[in-house]
C-alpha cells in the first residue's frame, strides 16, 4: 500500500476501507479483523470503473493491487497462493518443500507464520524484501470462540495473534486480514489482540444500495423499469438487504418480465431481512396507527410530538428509547406497532437470540446490530426486556452469557449516533427486573405505562370497540343496561377474548350482539388473578415518566 498510496488516496473508498488504508499507511497496525457483512457482494472501484465483487477480490485487487505476494487460506481450499507465485516460490523453505501447500490449520498457519517471521528478518537485515498480504477466511472456524482443542488451538490462535507483531509492521512488510462473521465467534487470543484493529464491513445503507441498483440497472431494464427514474426511493425502501440478495431479486423479476413495485419491494424487503438474520428477528411493516388505539389520550398526544420533532429532523429532544409496562394484557405489543406505523418505520421485533453454544448469542447479537445500524429510522421492539436484556452479574448458571448480554445492549443502546435513527422500544410486566442503569436516560427517556380499565364506561368502550372489527355493533344506550355486569380492570387482551366470545355466541346460538355481550358476562372471570393486575399496575405507576400518563384512581393507589 506504500507505493499505492496517492492512487488509494484519489479514488472513492467505503468508510470502512478508507480506515483501513489510514490505519495502515500511519504504522498504526499490520493486522486487521475484518468482521460483519463479510460474505456479501461489494462496490469495488478499480481502474476500469467499478464493479461487484467479494471481500476477498476487494482487499486483493483494490487494497493490495501492488502487493508482491498474496495468500490466502480457508479450511475447504487450504492454502492458496492469490499473486506472486514466483516470488514465493523462492523462499527457501518452498524450494526444500516444493510447490505442494498444506490444507490442514496447524501446518498451513505454521507455513504462513515462519514466512512472514522470513520476510520480516530481511527487511531488518535491510535486504529486499516482498511486500506481502495473507488473508484468512473463515478466521471462526480455524480458531473459534468455544472450539475446545486444547493446546493445539490456543498454538494456532498465538501464532495468527503475533502475525500482528512490530516484525511484520517494519517498512510495511506484511498485512494479514483474518475474516470472520462475528468477533464473538473469535477465540480470545486473536479477538483480543490490542495489536489488531477490528473493521466492521457494514450492511448497506441507501447510499450503498442506490450506486448498488445504478451499476446493475443496465442488466435488468424491466425490473427496475418503475423506478428507473429515481432509484433513491427503491434505495431508502431496501436498506439493510444484502448486495447478493438484492441481485437475487433482480434477477428473478428480470427472468419472469415483471417490474418491480413498492408492494414487491416491502415484501422482498422483509424476505431477505429475515433470511439474512436468521431467524434472530421478525421484520414488521406496520399498517396501524395510534388512531387504532383505543384510550391513552395522554400517551398518544406525547408520542405524536415526539414524532413530529422525528419527522421534522429536531432530534435534540426525541428519545433514545421507550419502556411500555404495565399488567399483562395492556396491549403493548399492539401499541408498538401503532407507534411505528405512525412514525412510517419499519419494526424490528427481536426473538430468541440466545443459542447454547459458546459466543454464538453474542454472535447473534452482532448481526441483529448490524441490521439496526443497516436499516436508517427503524423502531427495535423487546418484548419481555426483563428476561431478554439479561443482567449486569450474570448469574452463575450461563456461564456469563448474561452479564456479556447486558454489556452489549448497554452499549448499543446508549449510542448517541442512532438518536434520530434508532428507536428502542422495551416492554415488560415486571420493569422492576429490568438493570436500573438499562432504563436511565440515554437509553430509555420515556417511561410509559399502560393501564387496564378504571371503570365501567372505559370497558364498555373497550369491548365495544373490539366487537367493531367483528362487525357487531352495540349502540350508546346499551352501556345503561350493562354498567352493573361490566368488570373493571378490562385489560385490551382479556376483552379481545371477551369480543371472541361475543361474536362466537351471536353465531352459534344466533342472539344479538347485546343479548350474546349479556350472556358472556355472566359469571365473568378476568383470566389474570386481582392480585397480579394490581401488583402490575404500582410497578408501572412508580415507572412512569410524567404523572400525566396515570390515571387518577391509580395515583391515588400510591402511598
Amino acid at each position: 500500500m506504500t507505493s499505492n498510496k496517492d492512487r488509494i488516496k484519489s479514488m472513492w473508498l467505503p468508510a470502512w476501507a478508507a480506515e483501513l488504508v489510514t490505519l495502515y499507511e500511519a504504522g498504526s497496525t499490520s493486522q486487521f479483523l475484518c468482521y460483519g457483512n463479510v460474505h456479501d457482494r461489494l462496490l469495488m472501484p478499480l481502474k476500469e470503473g467499478v464493479r461487484l465483487g467479494t471481500l476477498s477480490a476487494f482487499l486483493t485487487d483494490v487494497m493490495m493491487p501492488r502487493f508482491d505476494v498474496v495468500l490466502s487460506y480457508d479450511l475447504g481450499n487450504g492454502l492458496t497462493v492469490e499473486r506472486g507465485g514466483e516470488t514465493f516460490a523462492k523462499w527457501p523453505r518452498m524450494r526444500d518443500t516444493g510447490p505442494r501447500l498444506p490444507r490442514e490449520p496447524a501446518a498451513a498457519v505454521d507455513l504462513l507464520s515462519h514466512y512472514i517471521r522470513f520476510v520480516g528478518n530481511l527487511r531488518k537485515l535491510g535486504q529486499p524484501a516482498p511486500q506481502v498480504g495473507v488473508m484468512v477466511r473463515g478466521a471462526e472456524l480455524i480458531v473459534p470462540a468455544g472450539g475446545g482443542g486444547g493446546h493445539d488451538l490456543a498454538a494456532i490462535a498465538s501464532q495468527m495473534r503475533d502475525w500482528a507483531d512490530d516484525d511484520g509492521m517494519l517498512d510495511h512488510a506484511v498485512a494479514t486480514f483474518l475474516i470472520a462473521d462475528n468477533l464473538a465467534d473469535l477465540h480470545p487470543l486473536v479477538a483480543s489482540n490490542p495489536r489488531a484493529h477490528r473493521i466492521k464491513i457494514p450492511l448497506p445503507e441507501a447510499g450503498d444500495v442506490a450506486a448498488t441498483l445504478a451499476l446493475l440497472a443496465p442488466r435488468f431494464p424491466v425490473a427496475l423499469k418503475r423506478f428507473a427514474p429515481d432509484l433513491q426511493r427503491p434505495a431508502a425502501m431496501l436498506a439493510g438487504a444484502t448486495v447478493s440478495s438484492l441481485e437475487s431479486l433482480l434477477k428473478a423479476r428480470e427472468h419472469l418480465g415483471e417490474e418491480l413495485d413498492d408492494a414487491h419491494l416491502v415484501a422482498a424487503k422483509k424476505a431477505m431481512v429475515e433470511q439474512e438474520c436468521q431467524g434472530l428477528i421478525d421484520f414488521v411493516a406496520p399498517k396501524r396507527t395510534l388512531d387504532d388505539l383505543h384510550g391513552q389520550e395522554a400517551v398518544k398526544a406525547w408520542i405524536r410530538q415526539d414524532i413530529a420533532l422525528w419527522q421534522a429532523g429536531d432530534l435534540q429532544a426525541v428519545p433514545m428509547g421507550y419502556l411500555l409496562c404495565g399488567p399483562v394484557g395492556t396491549g403493548k405489543t399492539f401499541m408498538v406497532e401503532c407507534l411505528a406505523g405512525e412514525a412510517g418505520v419499519p419494526v424490528v421485533k427481536l426473538k430468541n437470540f440466545r443459542d447454547k453454544w459458546v459466543g454464538s448469542t453474542e454472535g447473534n447479537l452482532e448481526k441483529i446490530f448490524r441490521l439496526i445500524q443497516a436499516l436508517g429510522r427503524a423502531i427495535v421492539f423487546v418484548d419481555e426486556a426483563d428476561v431478554a436484556l439479561g443482567r449486569r452479574d450474570g448469574g452463575a448458571n450461563d456461564a456469563g452469557v448474561g452479564g456479556r448480554v447486558y454489556g452489549m445492549m448497554a452499549e448499543e443502546m446508549s449510542n448517541t449516533r442512532n438518536r434520530g435513527r434508532v428507536l428502542w422500544v422495551l416492554a415488560s410486566s415486571r420493569p422492576d427486573l429490568i438493570e436500573v442503569d438499562l432504563k436511565r436516560p440515554g437509553r430509555i427517556d420515556v417511561k410509559i405505562p399502560l393501564f387496564p380499565t378504571v371503570d365501567a364506561r372505559e370497558s364498555f368502550g373497550l369491548v365495544r370497540a373490539l366487537m367493531r372489527r367483528r362487525g357487531l355493533e352495540l349502540a350508546d344506550g346499551d352501556f345503561e343496561g350493562l354498567k352493573d355486569r361490566l368488570p373493571t380492570l378490562l385489560t385490551p387482551g382479556a376483552a379481545e377474548a371477551l369480543a371472541v366470545k361475543v361474536y362466537r355466541t351471536v353465531k352459534v346460538g344466533g342472539k344479538a350482539p347485546l343479548a350474546a355481550l349479556g350472556d358472556c358476562l355472566v359469571g365473568y372471570q378476568n383470566p389474570v388473578p386481582l392480585a397480579t393486575i394490581e401488583r402490575q399496575i404500582d410497578l408501572a405507576v412508580a415507572e412512569s415518566t410524567d404523572i400525566a400518563f396515570v390515571p387518577t384512581v391509580f395515583r391515588e393507589r400510591q402511598p
